[in-house]
């Protein structure tokens, strides 16, 4: 469906080979001979042994006015309203031709900030990233796909705070993915819990502490897996480009740091597809194979560049200078499981350097060759590029290669996360990720904007079954991201690094129990391994999940505990709504107020036993609107997740009114929340969830002195009270009285005199 080409008259590409033959052609057009290399293209393809990135496989060859580049990263925004609005018509533009876009908006002035000659204050980075979140929900990119963004900010800017918690908002920057740019001296001042000066055009707006910064972004990553960090000194330092441009942002999903206008270009090496004689003991890498590959790759992306429409001319310009490639790697982890290794073994660590090593060699010479017949990229400069830091590892052989021909493109590696075009290469693990799971269902996002549910199985598993029949594969081997430990994944991640010249999009799935102690160690170890980034994937209620894993034979559930001595049960996961559920509607109506409130309870029943499902407040007085939608979600939500409700009761019936309580019904209660913990506890009793015995409740002894306190006169017997109630600073309780010159509480026996 995303890669099949049919024109405007209904035909198409008969099958797979057909598509492999219109993007073989089509990449091979700016060589001498194309027919040759059309055919040598085609082999390389054949067999999902390389894979083009999406944007290529379904624009290559049809014409159309698409980029062949997955994503660029935007030119440098403007602090200015016209040069602000005229990036968004790029981005805009770039979007309606397929590519995804990165931003950093690090260059816009904080909130508050005042705008010289209109006397205003600036509204700030974020309210502009509303304004791309927007334009991005509006223009659909090419094809069956969602607009895709990445937003940086640098973590001195003075909004970096509002940055960090913007997507606890489960409505807001979805068009997005966010990352904070760290750097060197912010690490460093962490550690030291130093201060950290918080500035934009040279002023300093505020100082906070370091320490209390990084946790504030690990807090939200832990709750809501956003932001993601960069460590963007190390990402420019390692840049073979360091002489001639500076990196702020990256491409949406982190695996190219691009500088303005850059262009971010994709293949992967299908690593599965070339291990030999697998689940044996003679299994391995065909590294002679890989060798007569990586080239074909390398040259098929180098004319990609030459073929390519750019939605911009700065783009254009950009790509063409420096002839930036990113061929990486997919489908490692099934390669170790058909060579018997465990993912994240000391053995995975060790193949992992192996094949990245002899990928990242065999395209640098490859591109020393092409350079040799080609030229190299135009910014080329000897002596300053072989002096860059990630140069100057390459084996010494590769080095001078390159001094003598020169190097056709400046960057040449990126592990991409490859998702679509692995599960055309029937569902083969994804880049280096390890596998998600060996069955799932895959929630694929349709062309009217619904999601088409998909049981998928991993590509070592068909193949095993292939071999083995029934016999059940070895769990040391078979293992997947739901069993692995956050070691696991830095083990991999770090070894993959150092042979990567760009980046890797990676994340490291974590259990939704993880202590934050232990979440904060899996950055701060990225770090001190020299990864150029994290992203971390936590369970958690914002953010969705295209991949799913659904138990074969889902178990039943007691949801409502047949006596609170008898233990509570607890569900991970919020329950689904039935279409009917059994309810009550309650009354109340509160002194002063004009009009009722009405507190609908709805029920689930379990095993023919009721438990609370959620909530409704209404209420025709304005006044009450915000707080009981707010109480109303939050109350929904506790309900739905199982377990003993019953604090809910005891929370709202212990908060009282500043203003003072009123008398319902014989009885004084504090506030109009209490008012409506007294209905829910009601409720709890008439369902049998709670016994009257379990009801949370304010001690006779109290009640009892909040009614003299009020003149032990309930309204309608006459008489005014004794004394007006006020708050007590000591418990928050409306229940302080002037008493004998002193002010004393009735509730918790505080007192002040004078």
């Amino acid at each position: 469906m995303k890669y099949r080409f049919r024109d405007a008259a209904g035909d198409a590409d008969a099958d797979v080979d057909a598509t492999w033959w219109r993007v073989a052609r089509a990449l091979a057009a700016p060589e001498r001979d194309p027919e040759l290399w059309a055919g040598r293209f085609h082999d390389a393809l054949q067999g999902f042994k390389f894979l083009p990135a999406g944007r290529v496989i379904a624009g290559a060859g049809t014409g159309r006015t698409v980029t062949l580049f997955n994503c660029f990263v935007m030119g440098s925004i403007p602090d200015d309203m016209s040069g602000i609005f005229e990036n968004l018509r790029e981005a805009a533009l770039t979007m309606q031709q397929g590519g995804g876009i990165g931003h950093d908006f690090s260059t816009l002035r904080p909130q508050g900030a005042p705008v010289m000659g209109v006397g205003a204050d600036a509204s700030g980075p974020l309210s502009f990233m509303d304004v791309w979140d927007a334009m991005c929900r509006t223009i659909m990119s090419a094809g069956s796909r969602r607009g895709a963004m990445m937003a940086t900010l640098r973590c001195d800017h003075p909004d970096i705070e509002a940055f960090v918690d913007a997507k606890r908002d489960p409505k807001r920057l979805r068009m997005f993915n966010v990352s904070v740019l760290v750097t060197d001296a912010f690490m460093k001042a962490v550690k030291e819990d130093g201060d950290w000066d918080l500035v934009f055009g040279g002023k300093v707006f505020r100082t906070v502490k370091a320490r209390a910064l990084w946790e504030r972004i690990m807090r939200a990553t832990y709750e809501v897996a956003e932001p993601g960090v960069i460590f963007i000194d190390r990402v420019n330092r390692r840049n073979n480009l360091h002489y001639c441009e500076s990196i702020q942002a990256t491409n949406p999903c982190g695996e190219q740091p691009l500088p303005p206008y850059g262009a971010c270009l994709l293949g992967s090496i299908n690593l599965g597809a070339l291990v030999k004689e697998p689940f044996t003991p003679r299994a391995r890498l065909d590294l002679e194979a890989l060798e007569r590959l990586v080239p074909l790759a390398v040259r098929m992306l180098d004319n990609v560049i030459d073929v390519s429409r750019f939605p911009l001319p700065q783009q254009e310009r950009e790509a063409k200078a420096k002839r930036r490639i990113g061929l990486g790697v997919t489908g490692l982890a099934d390669a170790l499981i058909f060579c018997g290794v465990r993912y994240g073994s000391p053995e995975a660590v060790k193949l992992t350097r192996e094949w990245l090593g002899a990928v990242q060699r065999f395209s640098y010479l490859a591109s020393a060759d092409i350079a040799a017949e080609k030229g190299s990229f135009p910014l080329y400069d000897r002596a300053r590029y072989l002096a860059g830091e990630t140069i100057s590892s390459l084996p010494d052989d590769v080095r001078s290669a390159i001094g003598r021909y020169g190097i056709r493109n400046s960057l040449l590696n990126s592990i991409a996360p490859t998702g679509t075009i692995s599960l055309l290469a029937d569902n083969v693990s994804s880049g280096i990720e390890p596998v998600f799971a060996f069955s799932f269902v895959r929630h694929v996002l349709q062309p009217d904007g619904s999601k088409r549910e998909e049981a998928v199985e991993d590509h070592a598993m068909r193949v095993w079954r292939a071999l083995k029949g029934n016999e059940p594969p070895p769990s040391d081997v078979f293992v997947d991201a739901q069993t692995l430990s956050p070691a696991d994944h830095l083990a991999m991640q770090a070894a993959a690094q150092d042979y990567v010249d760009s980046s890797i999009s990676k994340t490291i799935n974590l259990p939704r129990d993880i202590s934050f102690e232990a979440f904060k160690g899996v950055y701060e170890e990225a770090y001190a391994t020299g990864c150029k980034g994290c992203t971390t994937y936590r369970p958690n209620d914002v953010t969705g999940a295209v991949l799913e894993v659904k138990p074969a034979e889902p178990k039943s559930v007691s949801l409502v505990p047949a006596a609170r001595e008898a233990g509570v049960v607890y569900i991970a996961q919020p329950l689904d709504r039935p279409e009917d559920l059994p309810g009550r509607t309650y009354k109340i109506k509160w002194p002063g107020s004009d009009h009722a409130i009405y507190i609908t309870i709805n029920d689930v029943m379990q095993d023919g036993r009721r438990r609370p499902f959620e909530i409704f407040i209404n209420s025709k007085n304005m006044e009450h609107y915000a707080w009981t939608v707010a109480l109303t979600r939050m109350i929904s939500a506790v309900f739905r997740r199982g377990g003993d409700v019953s604090f809910v009761v005891e929370e709202l019936k212990a908060v009282f009114d500043p203003r003072g309580g009123q008398w319902m019904e014989g009885r004084y209660v504090p506030s109009l929340l209490a008012a409506i913990g007294g209905v829910i506890e009601r409720h709890l009793v008439e369902i049998g969830f709670l016994a009257p015995a379990d009801q949370p409740r304010i001690t006779d002894a109290v009640e009892q002195r909040l009614r003299l306190a009020a003149g032990a006169r309930e309204p309608g017997e006459g008489g005014a009270p004794a004394a007006a109630l006020g708050q007590c600073p000591n418990c928050g309780a409306a229940a302080l009285t002037h008493q004998e010159g002193c002010d004393v509480c009735l509730n918790c026996g505080y007192s002040r005199c004078g």
